[in-house]
């Protein structure tokens, strides 16, 4: 009898578990026209919105946000319901930065925000984020 309960036990763990590690946010893969925006405190005035097409697949969910002449490398990415959040760091003619982003999809939408902090000064930012689906990837 107990080895039955353990046989079923251990059935019903590895579908559980099988199931939340297939778990995928609601997004529709294709071309996605992102817009970011920065904001840094104490700036009296903030840098204009900057727009880039991007491919957003079922294998990376992250909307890339990096800016010429940097190397931004995602160190952990975690998928909860319809929200993707991830660490990166990055390295660029700035310094180092490290930061967590998050973003919540809708199908063919989504909206989000990044906090950046720059070593050693501490100089911190916040990115905003928004995405849009407009086809096909090519």
């Amino acid at each position: 009898m107990i080895r039955k309960l353990l046989v079923v036990s251990v059935i019903l763990l590895a579908t559980v578990s099988f199931s939340l590690a297939g778990s995928k946010p609601n997004v529709k893969p294709g071309k996605w026209q992102v817009t970011t925006r920065m904001e840094m405190p104490g700036m009296q005035m903030n840098m204009p919105p900057m727009t880039h097409i991007q491919c957003i697949t079922e294998d990376d969910y992250v909307p890339q946000t990096s800016q010429p002449g940097e190397e931004c490398k995602i160190t952990q990415t975690r998928v909860s319901g319809d929200t993707v959040t991830w660490t990166m760091h990055c390295r660029g003619e700035g310094g180092e930065m490290k930061g967590n982003g998050k973003v919540t999809y809708r199908g063919d939408s989504f909206e989000g925000k990044i906090s950046m902090s720059m070593a050693p000064s501490g100089m911190s930012m916040t990115i905003h984020t928004n995405g849009r689906r407009i086809g096909d990837c090519d």
